[in-house]
């Protein structure tokens, strides 16, 4: 099979779009794939690493209020459609599928004029701006939320697949994750992220709670700052204890992140989709962080409806402290049932086979097509 992967700006977009990539070659072994990305997003540099061709068209998003900029955005657009049918009509796909960023646009849009099968990811709970504008022309809508397939109307066909980067972490092993950690399989790991760039506000609430993190010391604490917070964070923490808890690790970036989630008893974390869907098929409970700071607050949605099934507690950010965070860190993991529960609530919302549901309908519309 021959596909047109895109998706772009943020790895939340590129690595759903590459498990999918990964499934496709291992049930179809002689697939071959093109990745059509933007010019300066991060896929320019983690796609060439997958050993996926890569190509890219220069598109920019829609400015949220009047503004000439707009004009110059749809002008790129159009500009990328071209750009993209020529692509197109060179590779001859048998399926395109975007996996959303401003980039699936023009490419997913250009496919569907030129009546190639096309599919898109849509991984929030609300569907963004993209997604909303290509269910109008696409063959199908894969989204991560069930809630979601009614946000839909006017698409031809809407399934609940999940989000593939699920299928990447479920096989995980768990004992290379406290290996390359350090420390020992006995102790359960609360994992707290602040993300690749890290968070403030979890950066702020893991140094008020430092000085609490004794009472647990049958616990292991790992946390995640980000690059920007490394330091700052251990020179605050040193200073106000004098040393670092002896069940503390602080690590700037995890590399080999689906191994040390597989040794992990509860995460602490932001919301955004890919992780969520990477910790629910795993199982495991967590308290969830909301960044404020996106758009449609969709990420706020997203934790909601772990919250609603009994798989997260929410914290928003203008309500967190260390105080509160430790707390809730030390009742569910005192509380056996209680985790029990929570782990259950979260594996029952995982899709493990997610990114084999995508690839069994991109077989489905190659095949139609080739039928027609």
């Amino acid at each position: 099979m021959r596909v047109v992967l895109s998706g772009g700006g943020t790895g939340g977009h590129i690595y759903p779009a590459l498990a999918v990539a990964n499934e496709c070659a291992l049930e179809e072994p002689n697939s071959e794939f093109l990745y059509i990305g933007g010019q300066k997003g991060l896929e320019n540099s983690i796609v060439p690493k997958a050993d996926i061709a890569f190509k890219s068209i220069e598109i920019t998003g829609f400015r949220r209020k009047l503004s000439f900029e707009n004009v110059k955005t749809v002008m790129r657009f159009l500009k990328g459609v071209q750009q993209s049918k020529k692509m197109l009509r060179e590779f001859k796909p048998d399926v395109v599928i975007g996996t959303g960023g401003y980039v699936c646009g023009p490419v997913v849009y250009a496919a569907a004029k030129l009546g190639i099968p096309s599919i898109i990811h849509e991984q929030n709970a609300v569907p963004g701006l993209t997604n909303r504008f290509l269910s109008k022309y696409v063959d199908t809508v894969a989204v991560s939320f069930e809630e979601s397939m009614s946000l839909f109307p006017g698409t031809k066909h809407v399934i609940y697949t999940g989000n593939p980067r699920a299928t990447t972490v479920v096989s995980a092993d768990k004992n290379k994750g406290y290996e390359s950690l350090g420390v020992s399989r006995n102790r359960p790991i609360v994992l707290l992220v602040g993300g690749s760039q890290g968070a403030r506000a979890i950066n702020e609430a893991m140094v008020q709670m430092a000085s609490e993190l004794d009472k647990l010391p049958e616990i292991t604490f790992v946390y995640v700052t980000g690059n920007n917070y490394y330091e700052p964070t251990l020179k605050t923490i040193e200073s106000k204890l004098g040393r670092l808890p002896d069940n503390l690790l602080i690590l700037p970036y995890v590399h080999n992140m689906p191994e040390v989630l597989a040794a992990t008893s509860l995460i602490v974390n932001r919301a955004g989709a890919s992780f969520l869907a990477e910790i629910t098929s795993l199982g495991i409970p967590s308290i969830l962080i909301p960044s404020p700071n996106v758009t449609n607050n969709h990420q706020e949605k997203n934790a909601r409806s772990l919250e609603k099934a009994g798989a997260a507690e929410v914290i928003l950010e203008p309500e967190l402290s260390g105080q509160g965070l430790f707390e809730k860190i030390q009742r569910i993991m005192k509380d056996t049932r209680l985790h029990g529960t929570m782990s259950s609530a979260s594996r029952g919302l995982g899709k493990p086979d997610s990114a084999h549901l995508i690839v069994t309908e991109m077989k489905r519309l190659s095949s139609k097509q080739k039928q027609a």
